[in-house]
């Protein structure tokens, strides 16, 4: 075997993106599990993180990122979009997702932030099982190009797993050669501890939508393996008195729900049995209490 034949690539890919257009959901089809939660909420991912996918010859290692938005008056708001100007600096590669023919501000201004990127930028156009007419999309191919000189364009439907190979062999392309950072099994960086907190805050969001805003977090409070079964107690915060109601629900019926559903996701997650206690607790303004972010968190870089 030659020495070239040899070599490994192994580097960072960031996934930008304005919010809602599909990062973390073509995060966990390019890993083949699910590390990052999904809503049609815009802003559902808060964290970096980090997903590893690895074969005999190549390590990608995958930065979801929040969505990038002009709203920065919560202190919250601003450390989402700190994490993303950060996580920019800091890669080897770039996936810069926008939504077939959708191109607005919130697209121009991750755009912006990507000026001074001097790493190879791929332009993924999500969502293209959604167009009929596939020849459509050669005109607004046209104009996305006159906005950058991308690396790549490459159209995708990161929810039905469509064209992802093509995605991941230009990826490697840009990848350095270099030994791999993490033990080749491991497809994150993040605990189990975390994903459950962020498996429990999936639930909430996607039930309650609309009816609930954006200040609503997750703090585990126990994580404790007694012999077969994974005993975790989740502790879930909200804002306001009002918005403790809405989660918890006539009963408790709704909570219920909640908990129901965030249970089987962590027995599948975590290969094993899994008993939850949930409970809701008002803390008013932990979303702009630095302090509380950090203590939760949402500062870790």
């Amino acid at each position: 075997m030659s020495e070239l034949d040899q070599e490994t690539r192994c580097g960072f890919v960031a996934l930008v993106g304005r919010p809602n257009v599909g990062k973390s959901t073509l995060l966990n089809h390019m890993l083949k599990q699910k590390i990052s939660i999904t809503s049609r909420k815009p802003q559902t991912t808060r964290h970096r993180i980090l997903g590893i996918s690895s074969d005999e010859s190549t390590q990608c290692l995958f930065v979801d990122t929040p969505g990038l938005h002009a709203a920065t008056g919560k202190a919250l708001n601003r450390v989402m979009n700190e994490t993303v100007h950060s996580v920019i600096k800091d890669v080897d590669v770039v996936l810069f997702v926008v939504e077939r023919f959708v191109w607005n501000e919130a697209d121009e201004r991750v755009l912006e932030a990507l000026e001074h990127s001097k790493v190879p930028v791929l332009l993924i156009i999500n969502k293209i099982d959604l167009i009929k007419d596939k020849e459509q999309l050669l005109p607004h191919i046209a104009m996305l190009s006159s906005k950058r000189d991308f690396a790549e364009i490459v159209p995708v439907s990161a929810l039905g797993g469509h064209n992802l190979e093509p995605l991941e062999t230009a990826i490697r392309k840009y990848l350095p050669v270099s030994p791999f950072l993490f033990p080749e099994d491991q497809v994150t960086d993040r605990s189990s501890r975390f994903l459950a907190a962020e498996l429990i805050r999936e639930k909430v969001t996607r039930q309650l939508g609309d009816e609930l805003p954006y200040d609503v977090t997750v703090e585990i409070e126990k994580f404790e393996q007694v012999g077969p079964t994974l005993h975790i107690h989740g502790l879930i915060l909200v804002d306001r008195q009002g918005q403790k109601r809405i989660i918890v629900g006539s009963d408790g019926d709704r909570l219920k729900q909640i908990g129901i559903a965030a249970r089987e996701d962590m027995e599948v997650s975590f290969d094993c049995k899994v008993m939850l206690n949930l409970w809701v607790k008002v803390k008013s303004g932990w979303a702009d209490d630095e302090r509380a972010l950090q203590s939760l968190g949402y500062t870790d870089q």
